[in-house]
């Protein structure tokens, strides 16, 4: 499981608190896409087979794929995406829902990402794909 991105929050909601703090520290947005352009370069490598069709993400402006892997009872994520502040969207989303329980994905709705202001400081194509992205792995967990 190592392209998988692995939690480092005790749950979801502790890791939508933990992105609300880190992006609370930088005053304005232009540090803030800094901020989300690092945490994309910071992901674990995605694989290149997996750059297919099967694993796009529709509704995206850029490039972007995810996989994922059950282990147990919880749903581990990976992805990648060929533009950087979409990278780093990856890695946002990622470390809400990789690594919990189908039911604790199912139970956050991407509503998150308006209340962390992501989607309002977004273009809107860029928000209709970090969206789509949380759609895509809510179905993953739907099965």
């Amino acid at each position: 499981m190592t392209s998988f991105y692995q939690p480092e929050d005790a749950s979801a909601a502790e890791a939508i608190a933990a992105i609300a703090e880190d992006l609370a520290l930088f005053d304005d947005w232009m540090d803030r896409y800094q901020f989300i352009i690092e945490l994309g370069r910071k992901l674990p490598p995605y694989p290149v087979e997996w750059q297919d069709e099967a694993h796009r993400v529709k509704g995206c402006q850029s490039q972007v794929w995810l996989a994922a892997e059950q282990s147990g009872d919880k749903l581990y994520f990976t992805g990648a995406s060929d533009a950087a502040i979409v990278s780093g969207l990856v890695a946002l989303v990622l470390r809400v829902y990789s690594g919990r329980p189908q039911a604790e994905i199912l139970a956050t709705p991407a509503k998150f990402l308006h209340d962390l202001g992501l989607i309002g400081a977004l273009s809107t194509n860029r928000g209709n794909g970090v969206a789509a992205m949380v759609e895509r792995i809510q179905a993953m967990a739907k099965g």
